[in-house]
């Protein structure tokens, strides 16, 4: 049996609206092999509630794979789930990345790395939680005619990452459908030139850049009145010693971006702002993974991607 771990993923980071993601230190496992007829089990987060059938996401990502590579085959899948459903942390990413990598695998690799990131994206959609899931670091994608280009970066700054995750979701198509149709110049204009210094951060470890560079006008405020205790958070953070603040992806979950010292401080600040609008959250420190999509052999040796 293949096993795969796949990192949580962060889009967004308040300016960079479809443009950037992030993947961060948690994980799902997907455990897959090919069998006589499909099988899924889910644990941990959606145990219940998840399809345990064809329909299931990781298993389509799966035979996705499969169709792809010319081959008529059925998969026993096993998901070990960690990442939050519909918290802002890419868990409908992580299982398509997690199926499809796992499918790859346990029929000896007929994808490439490209191919692969070609099939997730149209899966998913859109693709800035998919490509951190399955490359790691953080990437910037731009979707073309001719198809998608990315880049990677590992972002060099020396900073703390936390995530406050409130009790409640928001789904994508929800959030999606709080976005207006069009949004003036001057908001666009502010968002393209805080998306540059956002990156140029990552890149130069310039973290007082950062209290500028995660400010957004594109989708935080559209999306304020399904996240009760949002605005109160991102006070709450910056009081707290914390850089920066945002939400991951279209929410509810919040990142703060701050210095190690000053991270639980901020954490709590987090979980009080949300105790404050009505909601109970917790908060985590992570770190931004780095190696992405990882297939584990069976005799627990980590291996490369193919």
């Amino acid at each position: 049996m293949v096993s795969v771990r796949v990192p949580a993923t962060i889009a967004n980071w308040g300016p960079a609206f479809d443009a950037l993601g992030v993947a961060v230190t948690v994980y799902n496992t997907v455990q897959a092999q090919v069998s006589a007829s499909p099988a899924v089990v889910v644990k941990g987060h959606g145990e219940g509630t998840l399809p345990e059938d064809v329909t299931n996401l990781v298993y389509r990502a799966a035979a996705a794979v499969a169709q792809r590579a010319g081959q008529r085959t059925s998969f026993s899948v096993r998901c070990h789930n960690a990442i939050p459903l519909g918290r802002g942390l890419g868990s409908s990413a992580a299982a398509i990345v997690g199926g499809a990598v796992a499918a790859n695998e346990a029929l000896d690799r007929p994808l490439g790395r490209d191919d692969l990131l070609d099939l997730v994206w149209r899966l998913e959609g859109h693709p800035d939680n998919v490509a951190p899931a399955l490359l790691g670091g953080a990437v910037l994608t731009v979707v073309t005619e001719g198809g998608l280009r990315w880049s990677r970066l590992v972002p060099s700054w020396d900073v703390d990452l936390v995530v406050a995750v409130p009790e409640f979701t928001v789904a994508t198509e929800r959030a999606r459908a709080a976005l207006p149709a069009s949004v003036p110049f001057a908001d666009a204009v502010a968002n393209v030139s805080r998306a540059a210094w956002l990156v140029a951060a990552m890149l130069t470890g310039r973290v007082d850049l950062l209290g500028t560079a995660m400010e957004d006008r594109l989708h935080q405020p559209y999306r304020r009145r399904l996240v009760p205790g949002m605005e109160e958070a991102f006070t709450a953070a910056h009081r707290a010693g914390a850089y920066a603040a945002a939400l991951c992806g279209s929410g509810p979950s919040i990142l703060a971006v701050t210095p190690a010292a000053r991270a639980d401080e901020v954490g709590r600040g987090l979980v009080d702002a949300f105790r404050g609008a009505g909601h109970q959250a917790t908060y985590r420190r992570v770190n931004v993974d780095e190696q992405g999509a990882t297939v584990t052999a069976t005799q627990n040796e980590e291996v490369s991607r193919g």
